[in-house]
């Protein structure tokens, strides 16, 4: 029963995501997402409230992709040094938003959208970017330097909010990422990140 509880979850949000990437936000309904997920309206108001829901289980579940990927890039390749972590985190970043359906739309908050409820998707206290970094802060805090932790750890959440922007225009002009702007969004951060206090 679980197992099959957690594939109508799953199936529910991959439609979501499909159903971004072909029609944004305006055009996302409950009813259609039902529809394609080929499960009854009421099905789906079990697992969600309504729109606002599931993309808060999208950026969820997206953050806990990225996360898993990062952890795993970095226990294969044991980065010792942010700069080689930063290399690392914008490569998986890149890597989802070509490749994740609905990520373009939707990463780890809604792109683009700036109201109450879509900037607290991931946490109803934080905002978007500053729950991630919390999530990045756990993966990464030892390799960020400084004995002032309070103060490199606001520097991550500055330099999540700088990525962020980066990384969103550079997929604005060009729908793969345009590379020169993906390589100044790390040599930004690696600058940042590592410059003396």
């Amino acid at each position: 029963m679980q197992r099959r509880s957690q594939e109508r979850f799953d199936r529910i949000l991959d439609a979501t995501a499909r159903l971004l990437d072909e029609v944004g936000y305006t055009a996302l309904t409950t009813k259609e997402v039902a529809r394609r997920a080929e499960v009854p309206i009421g099905t789906l108001y079990q697992f969600f409230p309504g729109v606002d829901g599931l993309l808060g289980a999208l950026a969820e579940r997206n953050l806990e992709h990225f996360m898993d990927r990062l952890t795993r890039r970095m226990e294969a390749e044991r980065p010792s040094d942010i700069a080689t972590m930063v290399d690392l985190a914008v490569e998986e970043y890149v890597a989802m938003h070509r490749a994740v359906p609905g990520f373009g739309v939707v990463d780890f908050g809604a792109v683009g959208r700036e109201d109450a409820q879509s900037v607290h998707l991931l946490d109803s206290v934080l905002e978007n970017n500053a729950a991630v970094a919390d999530r990045l802060w756990a993966l990464l805090g030892d390799l960020i330097g400084g004995e002032d932790r309070a103060a490199a750890r606001i520097s991550l959440q500055v330099a999540l909010e700088c990525a962020d922007a980066v990384l969103r225009l550079a997929f604005r002009q060009d729908t793969e990422g345009d590379p020169v702007l993906i390589a100044e969004c790390k040599k930004l951060l690696r600058g940042y990140l590592t410059a003396p206090d």
